[in-house]
């Protein structure tokens, strides 16, 4: 008969701790055929996934799409489902292959409308009142409109997607000045490196993923520096998990531990 495995000597967590708090969840959706084609490189997924990490968001997924509406249509509703935030990035210009607008009415499944206040403000910034750039003022029906900050043209926000420009800087003006509706939860992180290959402490991290399930472990060889070693990364949103599951790791790992 095989021996028993050895018990785990550290105690369990709490039965009655408090659930860890929970990030919104968001995806992002860059739109546009330039992307996709290599015409220009896609400046705002970086961009965005250090905002979110920043702002204490879930990002989940990140799918870049190209200028078709139907395509559009499909991809933001299944997000809009999923998530409690979509962000979208291009595509809302005055030209033929701006379909964002569109896309995410039908995605909704509603219409698209042209709203006088958008009229206004564009024909007092573009001083004309041709057909062409009134398309920006046709937006989702019933959609919201934050003035948030000092933007000039407010921010379109449909559902729970919000319709950003593809322009970097003026995504990054945009984002900033209408980020504090977003919520969030502060992510904490603490990591420490190994000399150990990963083969070695696999079964370790996959003891302490099941024990502190509220903390994301990952593991991340550096071949490339000297000494070659595996930084173990540990975040979240619950400190103290992250504290009790380290201390842990540092003991199990301790024969390895770089400083």
């Amino acid at each position: 008969m095989a021996p028993s495995p050895p018990q785990d000597p550290s105690p369990p967590q709490e039965p009655g701790a408090a659930p860890s708090p929970t990030a919104p969840r968001v995806a992002v959706a860059i739109i546009g055929d330039e992307i996709l084609t290599g015409k220009f490189r896609d400046e705002n997924s970086p961009w965005l996934i250090d905002r979110c990490r920043e702002l204490g968001l879930a990002l989940i997924r990140i799918v870049v799409l190209p200028d078709d509406l139907d395509v559009i249509a499909a991809e933001v509703g299944a997000l809009s489902a999923a998530c409690d935030w979509v962000f979208t990035t291009g595509g809302v210009g005055p030209t033929h292959d701006d379909m964002t607008m569109e896309g995410v009415a039908r995605a909704l499944g509603r219409t698209v409308e042209r709203r006088p206040e958008l009229v206004e403000v564009l024909q007092q910034r573009l001083k004309t009142q041709s057909e062409d750039a009134l398309r920006m003022a046709d937006v989702p029906q019933g959609a919201e409109l934050w003035w948030d900050g000092e933007i000039r043209f407010p921010q379109v926000v449909a559902g729970n997607v919000v319709i950003f420009p593809g322009v970097p800087g003026l995504l990054r003006l945009k984002f900033d000045a209408v980020a504090h509706r977003f919520g969030g939860v502060p992510v904490h992180c603490q990591q420490l490196r190994t000399s150990q290959v990963e083969s070695e402490i696999a079964g370790i991290l996959r003891t302490a993923q099941a024990r502190w399930p509220q903390v994301h472990i990952g593991s991340y060889p550096r071949y490339e520096e000297q000494p070659w070693h595996v930084i173990v990364i540990l975040d979240g949103h619950d400190l103290p998990a992250i504290e009790a599951c380290m201390a842990w790791l540092r003991g199990e790992l301790a024969e390895g531990l770089l400083e």
